[in-house]
C-alpha cells in the first residue's frame, strides 16, 4: 500500500470500526459449545466460513487475536478495521497470493501463544470448501483446530460469493463451536485431504443448524441485499 493511501484508508478502518462497535453493542449474543476460549490458556485456531467475519470481528474485539488477511486492496481496508478492533496486525498472503508468506506468519503468531482464526474458504472462494492452508497451519503448530459458525436474526446477507452476514440492530446472534479436531502432524495426501473433509462437514453442520434455528418458517435464510 502506498503511502499517500495509508492514511485514507486507516481514517476508513476507524470509521468502519466504529461504527461495528456500536451495531454489535445491540446485539443479543449467545455462545454453544465447548469454547476453547473458556477451556483452558491459548493459543487456540479457529475455524470457520467467509461469512462470519463482520460477525466474529465484534465478537471476539480487543484480545489481540490474529486473522490471515489477503494482500488486495480490499485486504488493506480489512487489515485497518481488525487493527481498530482491537486485533493484532495479520499476516498477509492468500491462498493465490503469497500464501507460504502468510503460514509462516501465522504459525510464527500461534507459537508465540497468540490464539488465530482463519476464513478457511477466502479469500474469494468458492463458498464451503476449506483451503489445506487452515491444515497446515495446525500441523506446523501443533495446534488443534476449533471449528465455529455464527448466524443472526434479523440480518442482512450480502449478496457477494460468501454470503456475508451483517446483523441487524438488536439482533439475536449466536456462535457455537464444535470440539477441537487434532491434527496427525505426519499426515499428507490423502489423510490431509480426509481431515479437511471432515473440518469442512462440521462447519456445514453447525452452519445449517445455527440458520435453521434462528430462521422463521417462512424466512429459511437471511434477507439478501
Amino acid at each position: 500500500m502506498s503511502r499517500r493511501r495509508r492514511p485514507f484508508v486507516n481514517l476508513l478502518g476507524w470509521l468502519a470500526s466504529l461504527v461495528l462497535r456500536a451495531l454489535g453493542a445491540s446485539w443479543r449474543i449467545r455462545f454453544e459449545g465447548p469454547n476453547p476460549l473458556e477451556l483452558g490458556p491459548g493459543p487456540h485456531l479457529g475455524a470457520l466460513w467467509h461469512r462470519g467475519a463482520l460477525v466474529t470481528a465484534y465478537l471476539f474485539r480487543d484480545r489481540g487475536f490474529s486473522i490471515p488477511v489477503s494482500t488486495s486492496k480490499d485486504g488493506d481496508l480489512v487489515t485497518a478495521l481488525l487493527v481498530h478492533m482491537g486485533y493484532a496486525e495479520p499476516p498477509r498472503g492468500s491462498s493465490t497470493r503469497e500464501g507460504s508468506r502468510a503460514l509462516r506468519g501465522l504459525v510464527r503468531t500461534i507459537r508465540r501463544g497468540t490464539t488465530a482464526a482463519v476464513l478457511t474458504d477466502g479469500p474469494r472462494g468458492p463458498a464451503r470448501q476449506s483451503k489445506v492452508g487452515i491444515f497446515a497451519a495446525a500441523r506446523l503448530s501443533d495446534t488443534p483446530i476449533t471449528p465455529l459458525a455464527v448466524s443472526a436474526r434479523p440480518c442482512l446477507r450480502f449478496s457477494s460469493w460468501d454470503g456475508m452476514l451483517l446483523p441487524l440492530p438488536f439482533a439475536r446472534v449466536v456462535c457455537a463451536f464444535a470440539p477441537a479436531m487434532a491434527v496427525d502432524a505426519h499426515a499428507r495426501g490423502a489423510a490431509a485431504m480426509t481431515m479437511l473433509q471432515e473440518l469442512d462437514t462440521q462447519l456445514d453442520r453447525l452452519t445449517d443448524e445455527l440458520d435453521d434455528r434462528l430462521s422463521l418458517p417462512d424466512e429459511k435464510r437471511p434477507h439478501e441485499v
